[in-house]
């Protein structure tokens, strides 16, 4: 049996290429990490949730639960070098168990195609912001006139509609060109510009007089306002925020080169990710409380909230047109990372050119996109459940597909795969394995479990 599996494994090689470098790899991860999940959902989730409390249960899920997560799916991916679907199936049955685990891979290529397909909305707000900021239309602008500028805009169903296009042309580029031409050069570049770009706005926000004010939201937990609604949110940022549980870091894993360090690669990702959220809830909040501005305002406070901040600003035009590249890229990043499953397996289970297979998973994307871009205006007025269709499809996805998804990833990981298999990825069975295998088999998904059960009411109210 194991010189079956040493033997496949040797036999396997990645179909789309490899990074060129353990760099690579960590930037990608970082890019694919790095999103609107970070700049523009996590300062609001925080400021609906509490700030500093909220804060603290997001850094807990993302080391206790974030962490061996992704570190189960990138070794997964190098393990199988095949899409996410094909590498279930395929490692399912090497490891003596079942091909039906490639279900698994299904459900987490369909989460990355439904995110994705809202994700390049909103996405096409922020070029739409950058064409505003450079024109200078938030200048001395009151609060009622950016309010309906953000109102004017997401209403015009056809203008969100030409944004979505162009995003969603944009990324299709990219993944067509493959893994060094297209995702490795794009990511050389956006990610440190990206960077760049955040800590000259934290630089600009320190020095806004209410930075201290800022800090104290981000960090002073009031933990009267968690709920358990709140940590499920927190948990599902996680995943968001990481791209956990939806094939893409599984399909990155699946072109790591065998000599780079999972852990290590993982601790850098990691950190990076959680320090840029950070980092954006202090570029955002600082701003805010310098120009009375509800922190807590929901997804508006980036799109309709700050403008606001930048123009009453000295170079507010300059800072905010900054301030929007930097969500263009954050998003273009992610973007990519959240197709690529669906194009890989389309190229590996069809046999289509690499090109051809990014157009047709991109049109699909884009068609779905139309249910988010009519949920602002023309069927605003259509809810159900949680509300809006957009509305359904981020709680479907973040808070069931994508906690469902990491929990039979790292399952099978843990449990599925022989320990020789999973030591073999990870360099070894030292202190670091037996840490991963803790947390992956035990605490990473009954935490899931138990918040995810709460949450829906399945479990009783343990404060009362």
């Amino acid at each position: 049996m194991l010189n079956e599996q040493a033997t496949g494994k040797a036999s396997r090689a990645s179909l789309h290429g490899h990074w060129s470098s353990h760099m690579a790899f960590i930037l990608a991860v970082t890019g694919s990490a790095v999103g609107l999940g970070n700049i523009w959902k996590f300062p609001y989730i925080a400021g609906q949730n509490g700030g500093g409390a909220f804060v603290l249960v997001y850094l807990i899920c993302v080391v206790l639960i974030g962490m061996p997560v992704m570190m189960s799916e990138i070794l997964i991916g190098r393990r199988g070098r095949r899409n996410p679907i094909a590498t279930m199936a395929l490692l399912g049955a090497e490891e003596g168990s079942t091909r039906h685990w490639r279900l698994v891979g299904l459900v987490g290529v369909l989460a990355g195609i439904l995110i994705l397909s809202y994700y390049s909305v909103i996405a096409g707000w922020t070029l739409a912001y950058v064409y505003k900021s450079i024109t200078g239309v938030f200048a001395g602008a009151t609060a009622a006139e950016v309010s309906a500028q953000f109102g004017g805009f997401v209403g015009d169903w056809r203008l969100v509609a030409v944004c979505h296009t162009l995003f969603m042309g944009l990324t299709i580029f990219v993944v067509a060109r493959g893994v060094e031409r297209g995702l490795e050069q794009a990511v050389k570049f956006m990610v440190p510009a990206l960077l760049l770009l955040m800590l000259t706005l934290l630089g600009y926000s320190m020095n806004s007089g209410h930075f201290g004010e800022g800090l104290a939201f981000m960090f002073t937990p009031d933990f009267d306002k968690l709920t358990w609604d709140s940590v499920l949110a927190a948990m599902g940022q996680a995943f968001f925020s990481l791209s956990i549980g939806m094939g893409a870091i599984m399909a990155y894993g699946a072109y790591l080169p065998q000599e780079t360090s999972i852990t290590g690669a993982t601790a850098a990702v990691v950190t990076a990710d959680t320090v840029i959220a950070i980092l954006a809830g202090l570029v955002i909040f600082p701003l805010v409380f310098a120009n009375g501005l509800d922190p807590a305002e929901g997804p508006g406070l980036v799109f309709d909230t700050l403008p606001l901040a930048f123009g009453q600003m000295t170079g507010g035009a300059v800072f905010a047109t900054l301030f929007f590249v930097l969500l263009s890229f954050a998003a273009w990043t992610s973007a990519i990372g959240l197709m690529e499953p669906a194009v890989a397996w389309m190229v590996e289970h069809f046999g289509r050119a690499r090109a051809q297979a990014a157009v047709l998973v991109g049109i699909l994307i884009w068609a779905l996109g139309f249910a988010t871009v009519l949920s602002f205006n023309v069927l605003a007025d259509l809810t159900f459940y949680k509300g809006t269709i957009f509305a359904n499809i981020d709680y479907l996805t973040s808070n069931f597909m994508l906690p469902l998804g990491a929990v039979f990833m790292t399952v099978f990981a843990a449990w599925v795969m022989c320990r020789n298999s999973t030591a073999e990825e990870l360099g070894g069975a030292g202190t670091l394995y037996k840490l991963w295998r803790l947390l992956a088999r035990f605490v990473a998904p009954l935490a899931i479990l138990f918040i995810f059960l709460k949450a829906v009411g399945l479990l009783p109210d343990f404060s009362s």
